[in-house]
């Protein structure tokens, strides 16, 4: 090392070989690598890359890949695929819902056949249901088969003009309505029950499902709709002479249609009915039939003043 004396005197610092320059031959050899730029420089290339996610914060695709997962997976959708079909199979067996479509299978003609059937039956000659291939046709080619559009237009029509005729007496509100229509809801009922442990008594083998006696038991509300009516226009006495009109074509209406239905193959075809059987059944018709028009007046009467 050369210590030379400055002008200004002090001393120059000594003049010290770096490792890295390139004084340094190429046969030097170096006791330390530095890698200070080699690792600034992985660091910036590092920091450059996008980030990626480890394997931790991803559950869900591990529990995916998993065969175990899989499987219960499965298993669990079959578990509640069976449920489902189980639920509803025993819906089914209560509420047959699928035979449902057929009762509302109606039209615009239909209709209005139906509802003149109802208020006048007496010229109407052919009262059997039409079958295809062993299975009955729908409501809107047929008016003689059953149908629940009619029945349940005319529950809730009924309900409103109860409103309407409340409302005219000054007795209306929404609690007096509610249970206008739970009323008339449960006499429907207890009729169709009624009638169905009547024919559970009597043993008669018939085709009449309870959504049939539904439907027969609600075409009264016509009649009632039509009284209700008649009264609120033109006072008590239309009132009567219109419901008393509508019990008697409902009594024909029940009579005709139920005995194809209740009595034996000989009643239906106007031979005489002998046995036991058949006379019990020929009561049964007809007590069914005259079950009709007291639901009429019981459920109308309070209505007109």
């Amino acid at each position: 090392m050369d210590y030379t004396a400055t002008q200004s005197g002090f001393r120059q610092q000594p003049n010290m070989r770096l490792r890295n320059t390139s004084v340094d031959g190429p046969g030097d050899s170096q006791l330390f690598e530095d890698t200070s730029g080699a690792a600034s420089g992985a660091q910036a290339g590092y920091s450059n890359q996008p980030a990626v996610p480890q394997a931790a914060g991803f559950p869900a695709q591990s529990i995916l890949s998993d065969p175990m997962s899989n499987l219960a997976m499965a298993y669990g959708s079959s578990l509640a695929s069976q449920g489902r079909e189980m639920v509803d199979k025993n819906l089914d067996r209560f509420i047959p819902i699928s035979k449902l479509k057929y009762y509302f299978a109606v039209d615009t003609v239909y209709v209005g056949k139906k509802l003149g059937l109802l208020v006048f039956p007496y010229m109407h000659e052919n009262w059997e249901v039409s079958y295809q291939q062993d299975t009955p046709v729908a409501p809107r080619f047929d008016v003689n088969a059953p149908d629940l559009y009619i029945p349940a237009m005319g529950f809730i029509t009924y309900v409103l003009v109860a409103g309407l005729a409340l409302g005219t007496q000054n007795k209306f509100s929404p609690e007096l309505l509610g249970v206008q229509a739970s009323s008339a809801l449960v006499w429907l009922i207890m009729e169709v029950l009624a009638v169905l442990l009547s024919l559970y008594l009597v043993t008669v083998n018939t085709d009449l499902t309870t959504i049939d006696l539904l439907a027969f038991s609600g075409y009264k509300y016509v009649g009632m709709i039509i009284g209700v009516v008649a009264g609120l226009m033109f006072g008590r006495p239309a009132y009567y002479l219109s419901l008393l009109w509508c019990c008697v074509a409902i009594f024909v209406f029940m009579i005709r249609t139920l005995r194809l239905k209740l009595l034996s193959e000989a009643a239906a075809e106007g031979r005489l009915v002998r046995g036991t059987r058949n006379q019990l059944r020929m009561y049964l018709t007809m007590s069914i039939a005259a079950a009709q028009p007291i639901f009429m007046y019981w459920l109308t009467y309070h209505l007109i003043r």
